[in-house]
Order: C-alpha cells, then sequence, then structure tokens
C-alpha cells in the first residue's frame, strides 16, 4: 500500500522555482512560486509571481512586475493571505541593473496589484535609521508573522570599495552578505539624494556583526548566510530562560591552515529591535553595525575532522518547532552528505542519518517536527528524526531527470511536500512542481502512519493530523 501519492501539479511550458521554505498557503492548498527560466534559478529573469491550486491544479498570477524590473524568491506569511519577495530594479541600465546589492523586498497582500516596499534603502551619507544602504534576499517571516528576516548586501560598500582601489582613499571593509531583520515599528522615509534611494514599510537592520579578518577559533565570522528562525517559540538556554526569537546561520570562519569552512551560528535577539542611530560612528568606512542587544556566537566546531565545515548541496538551516535543535548538512569520514543536528542552547550535537548515499537538496522539518523532507536518490525522502532512517516517497515511476536540489518542503497542515523536477514537454525541458501527499492508510507500519501517531502524541489539533 502507498505510503505517499505523488502528482505533478504544473504544466506550462515555462520554468517553476519554488524558495526553499515557506511556499505554501497558510491552508495548505497553494503553492506560490516565481518562473525564472534556468533550472536553478541563477538567472534573475522571472517577470511574475504565480500560485498554483494543488487541489484543481489552477494557477494564478498572483503579480507582474513592470518597467523591466524582475521578481522572484517568494514566501508566504505563515497566518494571512500575504506574500514577500525579491524585486528587482525598475527602469534598469549599464549604472543600474540587478544585483545581489539593488534588489529589494516587497510586500503584497493576495488580491492586491501593488506591493509595498519592505526595506528602505538610502545611498547617500549622512544616511537614514532605519535603511539599508544596499540590496535584501530571501525574506522570511518569523513563525508569529511580525519580523522578517532577510539577507543582505552592500551598496555603498561595493561603490567605496571601487573608489578605494583606484585611489590612495583609505581602505573601506568588503562587502559581504549578512542577516538581517525588518520590523513593522514604524515606516522610513528617505531624502531623494540618489535616483535609487526609496522609502520603506519597516524598519531594516542588521543582527550579526562581521570582520574582514576574523581569528581562526572564535566567534568571529567573514560573512553570513542561510538563515533560518529557530522554534515556533524560539528555544530555551541553559539557564532555563525563553529566547523568544533567535535566528541560525551559516558564518564562514578561516581554519588555521588558511582555509574557509561555513560553521552554524546561532544570534539571540533581544525582544525589542532598534535600528542604530547613523549619526553614531564613522559609517563611510564600514559596515552597518548590529542593532543594539543582538548575541551572537557559533555552535558548531568541525576544523578538525575529516571534512570540516558544512558541506554538500547548497542547504539553509532548519530549525525543529520546539527550537531543540538545529539542522544542517555535512560529510561524514566516508565522505557522504548527511543530516546533523545541533542544540543552540548548548551546542551539543549529533549525527542523525547513516545512509549509504547523499542527502541530495536542501530540507525542511514537518510542522510535529518528527520528520525531515529532502531529496534522496534522485527523488523526495524523508527522515525520522527519533531514529536516523531515511524512506523514499515517490511513487516509483520512473523519470528522466532526479529532482532539483533547492527546495523541499512541508505544508503547514504537514500532509504535502512539495518540490521541482525538470519534465520533457513539447516545449522543451522545463522544472515542473510535483506534490507527494502523505495517505491515511492501513497497515499502521506505513511512514504514513507513523507520522499519524507523532501528530497525536504531540498533542497537535485535528486539522494536522494525517
Amino acid at each position: 500500500m502507498r505510503r505517499f501519492k505523488t502528482r505533478q501539479v504544473t504544466f506550462a511550458p515555462h520554468g517553476h522555482i519554488l524558495t526553499n521554505v515557506g511556499v505554501w498557503t497558510p491552508d495548505s492548498r497553494w503553492i506560490v512560486h516565481d518562473c525564472r527560466s534556468d533550472a536553478a534559478g541563477s538567472v534573475f529573469d522571472s517577470d511574475r509571481i504565480e500560485r498554483v491550486d494543488v487541489e484543481t491544479l489552477r494557477v494564478d498570477t498572483l503579480y507582474r512586475a513592470r518597467h523591466g524590473a524582475a521578481c522572484g524568491v517568494v514566501t508566504c506569511h505563515p497566518h494571512r493571505d500575504e506574500i514577500v519577495f525579491i524585486h528587482g530594479p525598475e527602469h534598469p541600465d549599464a549604472s543600474w541593473s540587478y544585483g545581489a546589492s539593488r534588489r529589494r523586498g516587497v510586500v503584497l497582500a493576495i488580491g492586491s496589484e501593488h506591493p509595498e516596499t519592505l526595506d528602505a534603502r538610502d545611498l547617500t551619507p549622512p544616511f537614514t535609521r532605519g535603511a539599508l544602504r544596499g540590496g535584501s534576499h530571501v525574506h522570511t517571516w518569523s513563525a508569529d508573522g511580525t519580523w522578517i528576516a532577510f539577507t543582505y548586501e552592500d551598496q555603498y560598500l561595493v561603490e567605496q570599495s571601487a573608489r578605494s582601489s583606484q585611489s590612495p582613499a583609505p581602505a573601506c571593509e568588503t562587502n559581504q552578505r549578512l542577516v538581517g531583520v525588518a520590523c513593522p515599528s514604524s515606516p522610513v522615509v528617505v531624502p531623494r539624494t540618489h535616483p535609487r534611494n526609496h522609502d520603506g514599510r519597516c524598519q531594516s537592520m542588521m543582527v550579526i556583526a562581521a570582520n574582514d579578518s576574523p581569528q581562526p577559533g572564535s566567534h568571529e565570522l567573514l560573512r553570513a548566510d542561510s538563515d533560518a528562525w529557530i522554534g515556533t517559540r524560539g528555544y530555551v538556554s541553559v539557564t532555563g530562560k525563553r529566547i523568544d526569537k533567535a535566528i541560525a546561520f551559516q558564518g564562514r570562519v578561516p581554519t588555521a591552515s588558511g582555509d574557509w569552512i561555513d560553521e552554524v551560528f546561532v544570534v539571540d535577539l533581544p525582544t525589542t529591535l532598534d535600528a542604530p542611530d547613523p549619526a553614531r560612528g564613522d559609517w563611510t568606512s564600514r559596515r552597518l553595525p548590529p542593532a543594539p542587544g543582538c548575541q551572537q556566537r557559533r555552535l558548531t566546531w568541525t576544523e578538525e575532522t575529516r571534512y570540516p565545515g558544512l558541506q554538500g548541496p547548497r542547504h539553509w538551516l532548519r530549525s525543529t518547532p520546539d527550537g531543540e535543535q538545529v539542522l544542517f548538512l555535512r560529510r561524514d569520514g566516508d565522505g557522504i552528505v548527511q543530516l546533523h543536528g545541533v542544540r543552540p542552547s548548548d551546542g551539543q550535537t549529533r549525527r542523525i542519518t547513516r545512509n549509504a548515499s547523499d542527502i541530495e537538496s536542501a530540507f525542511t522539518v514537518s510542522p510535529c517536527g518528527r520528520w525531515v523532507a529532502h531529496g534522496w536518490r534522485g527523488g523526495p525522502a524523508v527522515t525520522d528524526l527519533e531514529t536516523g532512517e531515511t524512506t523514499a516517497i515517490a511513487d516509483g515511476e520512473s523519470h528522466e531527470f532526479p529532482m532539483r536540489p533547492e527546495a523541499c518542503v512541508w505544508s503547514p497542515d504537514g500532509r504535502k511536500i512539495a518540490y521541482v523536477r525538470p519534465v520533457r514537454g513539447e516545449h522543451g525541458i522545463w522544472n515542473q512542481i510535483f506534490v507527494s501527499e502523505c495517505q491515511s492508510n492501513k497497515p499502521k507500519s506505513t511512514v504514513a502512519s507513523l507520522v499519524l501517531r507523532a501528530f497525536k502524541l504531540g498533542g497537535y489539533g485535528t486539522q494536522e493530523v494525517i
């Protein structure tokens, strides 16, 4: 008897790209996506955001970009009919085209044609409190839907570095990817002193600090990315204090031998985030400082292992709903990519899987906290966090191409997993979205029945029971 039923839910002859998390609407009925043309989504050329109804296969266009802009990397609000996504520059030209430091986040209420810009931008000193100096990327809401985390790159430092390389001016810090948070405390209005300045609906700020020359074996880092909110209500520290909001992320650090590796970090956030005063210090030669009260620390220390650092497919850290574990990928002693976990409270790590072949994609955790969905052996699979056992869940049908490694995303009701696989059709090979849905069939030894039991034991509501 089948454990999961898998269906293709998009068929149009164009690209379909899923973000690594948050692609399901709160009712688990629709999947949001963009339409980038290349399989990996590396070319940012989607002109619209769509959603597909997984029951009827109806496709709606939620937003269409104008004036030469592109849009993509869309995620859903956990409770409301809102989405947030990257928006490229309108009227791009040789002096200002799409790039990591020249994009912005926008929030759209489903049904509206006009998104609100999330993060303000001010590119001219003395700068504006709560505004960024560059571009934001991969926006995700906290579990309560109040704050939005993002990665960030600084256009002002890009320009300063270019000037410094051509003149005897003092060298400035280099642009490095960082992690920030947008808070809806008040709108930010910036002066029109630069043609690419714009207002934003939220106060936006960095929450971590970086160093161009971090010390080996320390809590310092060069850059940060691949972030994830920890828990639905944060986590409990070793002293028993609940940290209501915290973010795990990958930080790049040096080794004693001069190599660079990525390790797991955590930043604990204060209950209230306030953007730093732009008048503080010499902002013409350094990065945006983090908001007061943010406390970052390194959780993993893998330099002395055979395969140091996080490794495997590009992936974003994920947390269990209770905040007890932050999950990541790295190679075992035989070079096989396995799932690992680390406790944000004390840094205790454990290896979860012992598979004979690599985990092949980014991953997400089920709402009950028992299961992880990811790619394995060319198709979707689930791993039991209690036993470490990995089970393939595809229907056994043969496919010409393996699933894409960028996303494998549980639905909020815990019943469905969305992923992308290239499909050959009459008009070429295009990424199409597939859904594997857990079936509540007997016998009770199936994965579906185990997930059902996990939901019951966890005390989750009937809307989440499979």
